[in-house]
């Protein structure tokens, strides 16, 4: 009974872990659809901010930091200013992507 009952008590957490974001394979992701822009640290790419004529925000910021996964993700489907949507990236993709900003340490 006592193996039924200890069994049963790790399911909820082995789905949890099973549905986590991953920020490893977020960082994939990211440096094949973000890091051209935002760099592969989350600086931003100087030379495309001049040429954009934008200020674009370091994501290691307190800003950044301070924005939710679904406010994070919002900007990489819907774009924001003048950054486009990134169409190639959806689903769980998203939660990774989101994840690695999470990640990233100033």
């Amino acid at each position: 009974m006592r193996i039924i009952l200890a069994t049963l008590s790790l399911i909820p957490v082995a789905a949890v872990t099973a549905t986590a974001a991953d920020a490893k394979a977020g960082q994939a992701v990211y440096d094949k659809s973000c890091k051209s822009c935002h760099g592969p640290d989350g600086t931003p790419n100087a030379s495309v901010a001049k040429m954009m004529k934008v200020d674009m925000k370091d994501l290691k910021s307190a800003e950044v930091k301070a924005m939710s996964d679904d406010d994070v993700k919002k900007i990489v489907t819907e774009g924001k200013g003048k950054m486009k949507p990134v169409k190639t990236v959806s689903g769980a993709d998203l939660d990774n992507v989101a994840a690695y900003v999470r990640s990233l340490k100033k």
